[in-house]
């Protein structure tokens, strides 16, 4: 059965296999990023279906059959991390958008913004390793819409519907999210002075709004380079970087968890 014809069927015990063959894999990599931990990540894959099968009459067939699973995978996921927390006296907490600006660094990552490829594949992995810690140290509310966005490549719109929020509140989280990314990475890559701004401030902190805009819409920045100082070009390829290594993280889903947790959809049936 299709996911498509899953989504119509009233049986949960045909519906729910067809759905975890199509969106276990995105829903593991959900969970592995914001847990930090393959072994909960499984947990969470493993509930999240066990629930969508005792709750699949509660499901809207009008609705995106992704989208409710990862609200649910969402849930399973932060009340995880969270009891994991509770122990610990040292909570994560969030600069505002004015402390994380770029505008206030006194260095650049060393890369070179004219190669197709931005950074040698050494600095590739390092910045994955960057990210992959930077997103940990998030706040939940702050990374689980980032990793929605940059690491799952879902729509704005339907991270707000995943996490019943607004799209505006979503945008702000997923925007510092991204700049508390690009300064893990600017704090653990080799850097080099900055260039002095040519233009104002204000103009610059408009053109890193636009920039920031136009990752959430997936597509390269709409504002010519000649537009462009020296130094936003060299803070905007650092947050291309940034989002380059999200989508490059390695989340599959492994053969033996699948297994498992298709044993378990079996068992519930």
């Amino acid at each position: 059965m299709s996911a498509a014809t899953a989504r119509s069927s009233r049986d949960p015990a045909k519906a729910i296999p067809a759905l975890f063959t199509e969106f276990g894999p995105r829903t593991y990599a959900l969970a592995l990023r914001i847990t930090g931990s393959a072994s909960e990540a499984e947990d969470v894959v493993q509930d999240t279906f066990l629930q969508a099968y005792r709750r699949w009459e509660t499901f809207e067939r009008r609705a995106d059959p992704g989208t409710w699973l990862y609200s649910i995978a969402a849930r399973f996921a932060k009340r995880r991390f969270r009891r994991r927390k509770d122990g610990s006296t040292k909570r994560s907490s969030m600069r505002s958008f004015s402390e994380l600006s770029p505008m206030r660094d006194d260095g650049v990552v060393d890369l070179s913004i004219d190669r197709k490829q931005p950074a040698d594949p050494l600095m590739r992995q390092e910045a994955r390793e960057l990210v992959q810690e930077a997103i940990l140290r998030l706040p939940p509310q702050y990374r689980v819409p980032v990793v929605m966005k940059d690491i799952l490549e879902m729509p704005l719109e339907e991270c707000a519907q995943a996490l019943d929020l607004k799209l505006e509140t979503v945008k702000t989280r997923i925007h510092r999210a991204r700049l508390a990314i690009r300064q893990a990475l600017s704090d653990g890559l080799r850097t080099r002075p900055a260039p002095e701004p040519e233009y104002d401030r204000q103009l610059c902190l408009d053109l890193l709004q636009a920039k920031l805009a136009a990752m959430d819409k997936g597509r390269g920045f709409p504002i010519g380079r000649e537009v462009m100082c020296e130094r936003c070009r060299l803070v905007f390829a650092e947050l291309d970087l940034g989002q380059d290594a999200c989508a490059g993280l390695d989340d599959r889903m492994p053969a033996d968890v699948r297994k498992r947790i298709e044993k378990a959809l079996n068992a519930a049936s």
